[in-house]
């Protein structure tokens, strides 16, 4: 088992000195003898002592500490904006406290409240797909603490966003399918009022309307897991007006889609084509392979730590949106 982390009275403890001699003494005080300071030093040496990294944030009058909040780890793009921001605060000298609100608003607004006594300086953060509601965030911005949005953002406050050029992509994605054959394309989204899934039907939209071809309502389906497409969509393969073509808001969905289509027997991508969002790993390892638009998730985790150190240090005023392009990759589930 791990041994207990000590701390610094238990080094005062154990040399019989007062925790404030052992704190000033870490720090390398001189009013603290040179002999004293290397016991000290060499105590807290051998026995692995590491500073309370909030406790000092409380005592400071700046926190070198931002809080991150993740809809969920496990999804590719999300731990891609994750090492982003790892890689971009560490090499800036910052700490990342770290939330997984797992889709969950009740989750999200009690990460805030943690975050607003861990005093963080800044937060990072993408919308859980239930959160339609802010108050949480505002609570943030009245104590002072700036917001950087990614991915998921949140249009009802004034702060800094930064997004993958969602419409764009699907344009491309939508418009390459219907340039290599396809007439009638579904649209797998995610819940209406997030943004990604606005921008990403709207591009959709707007690649099918380019090319003349009509969208009625069935062809809309709220579908955003592998579980779902597979469970929704045999019963499209097999209806009398069948697509010929899927578009999906992420990967996990596409390679549902793909399986869904093994197992009705339906070829791909000779009979129908499908194309994903995200071009994480499952894109990689399906059969065949899925095409897919990528989004650059650790750019994105780049640049939104990049706004938010603006924020924090020299506190600025401008608003300052970013938006990370996307590209079409082409692999097997489309012609």
């Amino acid at each position: 088992m791990n041994k207990p982390q000590i701390t610094i009275k238990d080094i005062a403890r154990a040399l019989n000195v007062s925790p404030s001699t052992v704190s000033r003494a870490l720090k390398d005080n001189p009013d603290i003898s040179q002999e004293t300071r290397d016991l000290i030093h060499a105590y807290a040496r051998e026995h692995s002592y590491k500073p309370n990294v909030l406790a000092v944030n409380l005592r400071a009058s700046r926190s070198n500490t931002i809080g991150v909040i993740v809809p969920q780890l496990v999804h590719h793009f999300f731990s891609c904006v994750l090492s982003g921001i790892e890689t971009a605060a560490t090499k800036a000298g910052y700490n990342i406290l770290l939330a997984q609100s797992n889709e969950s608003y009740e989750q999200e607004v009690n990460i805030v409240h943690s975050f607003l006594a861990a005093r963080v300086c800044g937060v990072i953060a993408s919308l859980a797909k239930e959160t339609s509601h802010y108050e949480h965030y505002q609570e943030l911005l009245n104590n002072n603490i700036p917001i950087v949005f990614y991915d998921r953002i949140c249009t009802g406050l004034q702060t800094e966003r930064v997004v993958v050029d969602d419409y764009a992509g699907s344009f491309a994605a939508v418009e390459y399918m219907i340039q290599t054959g396809c007439k009638r394309i579904y649209f797998y989204g995610a819940d209406p009022h997030l943004e990604i899934t606005k921008n990403r039907r709207n591009g959709y939209l707007d690649a099918m309307k380019k090319y003349k071809i009509p969208v009625d309502d069935s062809m809309i389906k709220l579908c955003d897991t592998r579980e779902r497409a597979i469970a929704i969509t045999p019963d499209i393969l097999e209806s009398d007006d069948k697509p010929d073509g899927f578009f999906a808001i992420n990967d996990e969905t596409a390679s549902g889609i793909l399986y869904a289509c093994k197992l009705v027997g339906v070829k791909v991508p000779e009979e129908v084509s499908i194309c994903g969002f995200t071009d994480g790993d499952i894109a990689q390892n399906t059969d065949p392979k899925l095409t897919t638009v990528e989004q650059h998730g650790e750019e994105v985790g780049k640049c939104a730590f990049s706004i938010l150190l603006e924020k924090v240090e020299k506190s600025e005023e401008r608003a300052s949106n970013k938006i990370v392009r996307t590209n079409l990759v082409v692999r097997g589930t489309t012609k």
